[in-house]
């Protein structure tokens, strides 16, 4: 096995919607703010190459949407998913998997594009299986008004309308192995109803994908919670829960969203869990 940081492009949002009801001088200590209120976010997915698939763990926002909408996310950092995957020694028609953690449109969206014509959107990685759960994808599909705005149709239905939609069995508790996929999933349901949460071990270490259950390193203080979170006292109890096991097991947190921290451990302290460790993915992993 070997794994690859797929970098699908960096971008903005603010910073006040990013950490809720924490106060703006406790949260822009770790990450600054620009003169729009707005913070760093990267798009970091993961590419677990095996002797026989190829699985891509979440491929960002994508670029398939009008120049109005980008306005509202300060693109930057010229990263790109396609080049990302082309740079790691791949082309998309390898791919034999796709894993959305969740359909909110910055963790699906680069998995469909426009023909060359423009008239139709198709999904990009036209030989794989794309994987969500039977309750989340319900939960998208007929979205509910405050997430409405982040699970998008033309994200959604050109993957069922492919044949290709797969579903993930659910469970109630813990990670437990999904053979189907080789590595661990881990449910959630503070921040939207059923998120999915990766583990694998590799290279003797347990490799967690923290998606938006723990988006930053600025995330890690249990309050410090999204203001997008859908069910934010169910979010605290879950990351509390997760962030205290993960401190006892020394888990290395692969950060999708931290533009600047790939990946972090954790250590138990008198104020409860708190930053351990930050290292270089490339580093970290010979």
């Amino acid at each position: 096995m070997k794994i690859h940081p797929i970098e699908a492009g960096n971008f903005k949002l603010d910073g006040g919607a990013m950490f809720g009801v924490v106060p703006k001088v406790l949260w822009e200590k770790t990450n600054p703010a620009d003169s729009n209120n707005m913070i760093e976010m990267g798009s970091r997915c993961m590419l677990i190459e095996t002797s026989n698939r190829l699985v891509l763990i979440d491929v960002g926002m994508g670029d398939k949407q009008s120049e109005k909408f980008f306005k509202f996310y300060y693109k930057w950092g010229g990263f790109d998913l396609k080049k990302s995957i082309n740079n790691a020694g791949f082309s998309c028609d390898e791919i034999t998997d796709v894993f959305f953690t969740h359909l909110h449109f910055d963790h699906c969206g680069g998995g469909v594009i426009w023909d060359n014509s423009k008239t139709l959107l198709q999904p990009l990685f036209k030989n794989a299986h794309y994987w969500s759960n039977e309750r989340h994808w319900e939960w998208a599909t007929n979205p509910n008004s405050r997430e409405k705005s982040s699970f998008l149709k033309e994200n959604l239905l050109p993957i069922s309308s492919s044949g290709r939609l797969k579903f993930v069995s659910s469970h109630l508790e813990g990670f437990k192995h999904k053979e189907g996929l080789g590595f661990d999933v881990l449910f959630v349901d503070g921040h939207t109803e059923k998120q999915m949460i990766p583990k694998v071990l590799y290279q003797g270490k347990e490799l967690v994908f923290a998606a938006d259950l723990v988006p930053t390193v600025g995330h890690i203080p249990v309050p410090y919670i999204m203001g997008y979170d859908t069910r934010p006292l169910l979010s605290m109890n879950e990351k509390e829960n997760f962030l205290k096991e993960a401190a006892d097991n020394n888990y290395y947190l692969f950060m999708e969203h931290d533009a600047h921290n790939e990946v972090i451990t954790l250590k138990n302290t008198e104020k409860g869990v708190r930053l351990n460790k930050v290292y270089n993915f490339n580093e970290l992993f010979s």
